[in-house]
């Protein structure tokens, strides 16, 4: 296939189509006038369909991180237990500590997930009022088991449970309200392949009632703002209107898909990239039971056990960039070279893999 361009299988940004490119491009309008509380209004009720929620979904203009700082700032008075299995995950306990936070990493190895078990054994302490979880751990292309852990902080009433999802919202099917998350958020230039700049999150009643009595919340992500001036359909401060416009038509191609069919073909995309390792001897990082649906992370070393194929991942790279203009991950952090990521979400279908695949095994027999 011939393109103009180097074609992102890289965990985010991922590629963004034309039509969202060009939904972008409407004409600006003001963001305190009926235009924008228009927009606003009209893309509420889809957002809570796919959060699974009648929590209000509020729009930030920021990467996810800003929402991941002001989730401990808003909601721990008392100490945050950070659930830490990767890089991503880590840092989250960093970002709690120079936020000024009591903080303490719950940690496994990279690859591991994060067990209900452990997390009853740290909760049951009564030394938490807040817990972080990434669901899909990004470096590692490792899924935390989100429903048993959910089960679990539920047993915890005063812990106020704040889920990462920003690379499984709108890939997997997560229901906000029944698993009893506080805060739910995700960046857009993942699986939703919008370009970045723009996080959405969903936060619950009772979240909104502790932040009203937390010092310290700043300003820019101050959750009760966020509150007040989504019941004027508006935002704190000057939203990134053309990212608004590509997730309002980015809405409308999830709900013409259809949900069940949006999880259904990110599980089959998942299953196509999984086979292209076994076939050629590459192991993926996580076990079997925790590998991610969204992007795959091979292990080319990162685990001392580990029996699979080693490669060389920067020849890999260059070879895919340029026999294909395909570009695809050399891992991430302390594992960068002793894995690579390959990304399998957004709008991505059965033939883009299978040119995908089909390039990683022309690209294999030059290594």
């Amino acid at each position: 296939m011939t393109r103009d361009h180097v074609k992102l299988f890289i965990p985010g940004p991922i590629e963004v189509s034309e039509d969202t490119f060009r939904a972008m491009c409407k004409p600006m309008i003001g963001h305190r006038g009926t235009g924008f509380q228009d927009l606003y209004a009209s893309i509420q009720p889809k957002l809570q369909k796919l959060l699974y929620t009648k929590n209000p979904v509020f729009l930030s203009t920021s990467s996810a991180w800003g929402v991941m700082e002001a989730a401990v700032r808003n909601l721990s008075v008392k100490r945050v237990l950070n659930c830490c299995c990767g890089a991503f995950s880590d840092k989250w306990n960093d970002v709690s500590l120079r936020c000024g936070k009591e903080a303490d990493a719950l940690k496994v190895a990279w690859g591991d997930p994060i067990l209900p078990g452990l997390v009853r054994e740290k909760l049951a302490t009564g030394r938490y009022d807040a817990l972080t979880i990434i669901h899909n751990e990004t470096s590692t292309g490792l899924m935390n088991p989100l429903p048993a852990i959910a089960e679990v902080v539920r047993q915890f009433p005063d812990v106020m449970f704040i889920v990462d999802s920003v690379s499984s919202m709108s890939g997997v099917k997560i229901e906000m309200d029944a698993l009893g998350i506080d805060v739910l958020l995700a960046g857009m230039q993942k699986a939703f392949a919008l370009p970045p700049g723009l996080a959405v999150f969903g936060v619950s009643a009772r979240a909104l009632k502790r932040a009203e009595s937390v010092p310290g919340r700043g300003y820019y992500f101050d959750f009760i703002e966020f509150k007040a001036n989504h019941e004027k359909n508006m935002t704190p401060s000057t939203p990134v209107i053309p990212l608004i416009y590509a997730l309002a038509a980015k809405l409308d191609d999830i709900f013409a898909e259809g949900l069940d069919t949006r999880f259904a073909r990110h599980q089959k995309l998942a299953g196509m990239v999984r086979g292209w390792g076994k076939r050629n001897g590459i192991e993926l990082l996580p076990g079997e039971l925790y590998q991610s649906i969204t992007l795959s992370c091979f292990d080319n070393g990162a685990r001392a056990d580990s029996k699979g194929r080693r490669i060389d991942v920067p020849k890999l790279q260059k070879l895919m960039k340029d026999r294909h203009k395909i570009l695809i991950d050399g891992g991430y952090g302390k594992i960068k070279g002793l894995s690579f990521r390959v990304a399998h979400m957004g709008d991505e279908t059965e033939e883009t893999i299978k040119e995908l695949t089909g390039a990683l095994d022309d690209c294999l027999k030059g290594l």
